[in-house]
């Protein structure tokens, strides 16, 4: 991911951002050693962006697209109230086994539930289930699959949260599929009469989706 502000900045607002408890220090280290592309999980100012927007929402449940070794579902947890519940879905059962190790060592760890499989068959198993929150962080060229499958699940006034969608600049030429497919949903979203939005430049872009 390259950056999209001067590092020092970066570096400035990493700082200034709430520090998570313990786990999260550890969590990030065993994943820059035994994940591949550790630099997909999200850190600490993004991590503090959706623990936030979890407790401002007063979200009871969540749900998440692309686990990845965990940060971003235990971020949300802490910011469910006890009863709350996370379904967070990935295909790697390598890094989801890393991140149930860290959940298992935080007391919020036991409102995640951790789904396997294809995100968008997984969705198609959870019945009437709705949710407060969506956070999408996984395959860039479905981007807008998961925002048509998820909307109709999120309550009116529920947050559907998108990683990744400055995509280090290449939305502004896009040329891969997963290029396409952040551009195609950023498109949708500012033009959906469903919705309103706002992309933030946030770490390498962040949208945050509201339903009417």
């Amino acid at each position: 991911m390259r950056l999209l502000c001067d590092e020092a900045i970066e570096r400035y607002a990493h700082d200034h951002a709430t520090e998570p408890s313990a786990v999260f220090a550890a969590l990030r280290e065993a994943t820059y050693a035994e994940a591949q592309s550790p630099q997909m999980q999200v850190g600490r100012v993004e991590g503090a962006l959706l623990r936030l927007l979890v407790s401002l929402t007063r979200a009871e449940r969540v749900l998440e697209v692309g686990t990845f070794t965990g940060y971003s579902a235990l971020a949300m947890a802490e910011g469910l109230p006890e009863h709350g519940r996370l379904v967070t879905c990935d295909v790697d059962a390598s890094v989801v086994a890393i991140a149930k190790r860290f959940w298992a060592q935080s007391p919020h760890g036991e409102k995640i539930d951790a789904r396997l499989g294809d995100a968008l068959e997984t969705i198609d198993t959870l019945g009437d289930a709705t949710f407060d929150l969506a956070f999408v962080d996984a395959d860039k060229a479905r981007y807008v699959q998961y925002f048509e499958a998820i909307l109709p699940r999120l309550r009116p006034g529920g947050l559907f949260v998108a990683d990744n969608t400055l995509w280090s600049g290449r939305v502004l030429a896009p040329e891969s599929t997963d290029d396409h497919g952040i551009h195609a949903f950023n498109e949708l979203v500012a033009r959906d009469p469903r919705v309103e939005t706002v992309l933030l430049t946030v770490r390498d872009g962040v949208t945050l989706v509201r339903k009417r």
